[in-house]
């Protein structure tokens, strides 16, 4: 079988790490009998530098031809001073986003036993193994509502939600939840705002239709203290785009290291897979950045766009395997281990698939 792949390393760290996840699909290829076409395009600050835009023409055709994009971490402070529709997260980023229609975020954050002294947590907490997937609302509520206005004495923005997108959204968390550990949260702020009264509504009627899963209801600001006081709690947390945005960046905080988080925002018909870190231009070049997070995006590629859950499985298991046995990039590093590199962590990886 074959398919086809847009790959986009992007800024940093991204065409490093990329490379040890394009490396780690070779040996899946080879062991589960299928094929990638991978084409590849720019994105972000280095596309800006040479054509002009952080998403060229040439790469949106690329994107739009694909089953699935791959896409490595992008932006750097070199390009913040660029005009708001040129830097690589708003003219990049958010525009392909847009373009590909992605409704869905879902950001997995797991905490290794092994790995527990990184988190900045206290081990009075983290008594099991943490394990959320938070599932965001990615195109629509306060970023994308209009009116949406900026003068020198005000600023405007628009929260909008129809049952419709709700409904949409959350049937993701229920059937994600299902898959899981059977218990979905939705957070919202429904004491004071009136998309969320609606989007607790849309919840609760949905809830009758997944009698499997267990449903509770956390306004948001207590869901950001719970996940500090008692993250085991969670299993998979449903929510907005703005309180998604969020949680999600807290959850993978708690964690201790981005290069351990994948993502997934899922389209209708074309998904993106990423790593929940930035591009890290301090360390970019320098072969110590973790490809772990890009591997899982990787692998996360392969159960949802293909549903090749074997192979996802099979790349999931080696990493799992390596951290259990000591390998570490710096980031993960625990006292009395010696670092290895991004190369040695994927070929380390390759050698356990």
């Amino acid at each position: 079988m074959s398919y086809k792949v847009a790959v986009l390393p992007g800024d940093g760290i991204g065409p490093e790490v990329m490379e040890s996840a394009l490396k780690v699909l070779n040996r899946i290829e080879e062991k589960f009998g299928f094929k990638m076409e991978l084409i590849f395009g720019l994105i972000g600050g280095s596309a800006y530098d040479e054509t002009g835009s952080p998403l060229p023409e040439e790469t949106k055709k690329i994107c739009l031809g694909a089953d699935a994009v791959l896409l490595g971490s992008i932006g750097g402070p070199k390009w913040d001073g660029l005009p708001p529709e040129k830097t690589p997260e708003l003219g990049g980023l958010l525009a392909l986003r847009k373009m590909l229609k992605l409704y869905a975020n879902l950001r997995p954050a797991v905490i290794y036993e092994e790995l527990r002294a990184m988190s900045p947590l206290s081990e009075r907490v983290l008594r099991d193994k943490v394990d959320i997937l938070t599932v965001r609302e990615l195109a629509h509520g306060i970023y994308f509502g209009e009116p949406k206005e900026l003068t020198d004495t005000m600023g405007l923005d628009t929260m909008v939600y129809t049952s419709d997108q709700v409904e949409r959204i959350v049937r993701k968390g229920f059937e994600a939840a299902q898959k899981r550990g059977k218990k979905l949260c939705s957070v919202d702020k429904a004491n004071v705002l009136s998309s969320s009264k609606l989007w607790r509504r849309v919840v609760t009627e949905l809830a009758h239709e997944y009698p499997d899963v267990e449903l509770s209801h956390m306004y948001v600001d207590n869901a950001a203290m719970q996940l500090m006081l008692n993250p085991l709690q969670f299993d998979v947390i449903v929510t907005s785009n703005l309180f998604g945005d969020i949680l999600s960046d807290e959850s993978a905080a708690i964690c201790g290291s981005l290069g351990m988080l994948p993502s997934a925002s899922l389209g209708e018909e074309i998904s993106l897979f990423e790593p929940s870190g930035g591009s890290a231009p301090d360390i970019a070049g320098k072969g110590i950045a973790n490809p772990i997070a890009q591997i899982l995006s990787l692998a996360m590629m392969l159960e949802y766009s293909f549903d090749l859950n074997e192979a996802a499985a099979a790349i999931r298991s080696a990493v799992d395997d390596c951290v259990k046995s000591g390998i570490r990039t710096g980031d993960i590093l625990s006292a009395g281990m010696t670092a290895v590199s991004t190369k040695e962590m994927a070929d380390a990886i390759i050698s356990r698939i």
